[in-house]
C-alpha cells in the first residue's frame, strides 16, 4: 500500500513534465531579472511613459487577435459560420499554448481544436495552418527587408534593390498560382494500390486547406499584412516610449521579437528569446550599443515581452466570456 502513492506520482510527473519545465523556466527567468535589474526598475519605465499607454497597447494587440480570428473565420467560412465567438476562444487558447509551450509544440493544438469544435479534418486544418504560418513568416521577412532595402539604397546600390524586394513580396501569389501543378505532380508520384489511395486522399485534404480562390487568397494575405503591420507598429511605439529609440531601430526591435516567436526554436513563454530578439533586431537597425543604451533597451524589451504575455492572457479571458455569451 505504501508503494501506491509513489507509483502514481511517477506517471503524473511524466504527463506534466512539459508544463512543470515551463513553470520552472519562467520562475528562473523572473529570478534572474530581479537579480540583474530588479522588477521595480523594469516597471518604473511604464510610470514614466504612462500606464495609459500600456492599456492602449494591450487594446491594440487585442485587435490583432480579432483580425487573426477573422482570417480563420473567412478561411473556414462554411464550418465556422455564426460561431465567431467560439472560434475566437479557440484561436486565443491556441495562441496562449503557442506562447507558453516551447519549440512551437502549441501549434499541434490548432488542428485538434478545429476538429473538436468544427469537425474540420486534421489534414485540412494542418495544411491551412501551415499556409497561414508561411504567410506570417513571409510578411515579417518582407517587412524586415524594407529596412535593409532602405539602407542599401541610401548607400548607393540603386533602385534594383527595390525590384528584388518586390520580387520577394509577390512570392506567395506566384506559389498560389502554381498550386494546381504542385498537386498534380504529387498525385503522379504517389504509389498505386491501397496505400496510394490513402495518400491521394491526404493530398486532396491538404489541397483543401489552401485558399479556395484568388479572392480568398487576397483576403487572407491582406489580413496577414494588416495584422503584422499593426502588431509590429505597436511594439515599435512601446519601445520608443520606454527607451527613447529612434523609429527605425524600434521597428527593427519589434520585428526581431516577433521573428523569434515565429521561428521553430523559442523558449517556453518566449522567456529570454523574445527580449533577445527585440534587442538583436533593434541593434541590427541601428540602435546604440553603449552600455547605458543597451541596459535601457534590455529593460524595454522585457516590458514589451510582458505586454505580449498580458495581451495573450487578457485575450483568452475575454474570448471565454464572448464564447459563453454566444452559447446562452
Amino acid at each position: 500500500m505504501k508503494n501506491e502513492p509513489v507509483a502514481s506520482q511517477g506517471p503524473w510527473i511524466i504527463r506534466n513534465a512539459m508544463w512543470l519545465g515551463t513553470v520552472a523556466i519562467i520562475i528562473a527567468y523572473a529570478a534572474f531579472i530581479e537579480w540583474f535589474w530588479g522588477w521595480l526598475s523594469i516597471f518604473e519605465r511604464w510610470q514614466k511613459a504612462g500606464w495609459g499607454a500600456a492599456v492602449l497597447a494591450i487594446v491594440l494587440l487585442l485587435g490583432t487577435y480579432v483580425l487573426r480570428t477573422w482570417r480563420i473565420y473567412d478561411y473556414f467560412s462554411a464550418e465556422t459560420k455564426g460561431r465567431f465567438g467560439v472560434l475566437l476562444r479557440l484561436v486565443q487558447v491556441h495562441n496562449l499554448l503557442n506562447v507558453m509551450m516551447p519549440l512551437r509544440t502549441g501549434e499541434a493544438s490548432f488542428p485538434l481544436l478545429m476538429r473538436r469544435e468544427f469537425d474540420v479534418p486534421l489534414a485540412r486544418s494542418t495544411s491551412a495552418l501551415l499556409v497561414m504560418r508561411l504567410f506570417d513568416l513571409h510578411a515579417l521577412l518582407a517587412a524586415a527587408a524594407v529596412g535593409k532595402a532602405l539602407s542599401m539604397y541610401s548607400e548607393g546600390y540603386g533602385g534594383w534593390v527595390w525590384l528584388l524586394w518586390l520580387g520577394f513580396l509577390v512570392l506567395p501569389a506566384i506559389a498560389f498560382r502554381m498550386r494546381g501543378q504542385a498537386v498534380e505532380m504529387a498525385e503522379k508520384i504517389l504509389p498505386t494500390g491501397g496505400r496510394g489511395a490513402k495518400l491521394e486522399r491526404l493530398v486532396e485534404e491538404a489541397a483543401a486547406g489552401l485558399p479556395a480562390d484568388n479572392a480568398a487568397f487576397a483576403r487572407a494575405w491582406g489580413a496577414t499584412l494588416i495584422n503584422w503591420f499593426v502588431k509590429v507598429a505597436v511594439l515599435a511605439w512601446v519601445l520608443v516610449l520606454l527607451c527613447d529609440l529612434d523609429l527605425g531601430a524600434a521597428f527593427g526591435g519589434g520585428l526581431g521579437g516577433e521573428l523569434s516567436s515565429v521561428l521553430p526554436v523559442h523558449a517556453p513563454a518566449g522567456v529570454g528569446t523574445y527580449p533577445a530578439g527585440i534587442t538583436a533586431g533593434a541593434i541590427a537597425f541601428g540602435a546604440s550599443t553603449k552600455a547605458s543604451a543597451l541596459e535601457a533597451l534590455g529593460q524595454a524589451a522585457v516590458n514589451a515581452h510582458l505586454l505580449i504575455i498580458m495581451s495573450s492572457l487578457a485575450g483568452t479571458a475575454l474570448s471565454l466570456l464572448v464564447a459563453g455569451r454566444r452559447r446562452t
